[in-house]
């Protein structure tokens, strides 16, 4: 599992340390992978949404869960799933 941001890469590395996150964490400052993956951005509701991926080791996308909120987020049991196809 990857958790991907838009701090800098020492926010985000004092974030993941301060909370032991079991996950790996990566910065992405200037949206590059975001913008990769087509992450919906809503100005209105303060930048990016929450978009969940499942994405296989040939970069096919196999999961797609793009937020309407903040709140909005996949549940665990479909991104199992997802990793179990």
């Amino acid at each position: 599992m990857l958790n991907l941001g838009p701090d800098s890469a020492e926010k985000f590395r004092a974030y993941w340390s301060r909370h032991s996150m079991p996950f790996v964490g990566l910065a992405d400052p200037d949206h590059v992978v975001a913008k990769r993956y087509q992450q919906p951005f809503r100005l209105l509701k303060l930048g990016r949404m929450p978009m969940q991926l499942v994405v296989d080791v040939e970069g096919i996308i196999r999961y797609r869960k793009e937020g309407q909120s903040m709140s909005d987020i996949a549940e665990s049991s479909d991104l199992l799933a997802a990793l179990t196809r």
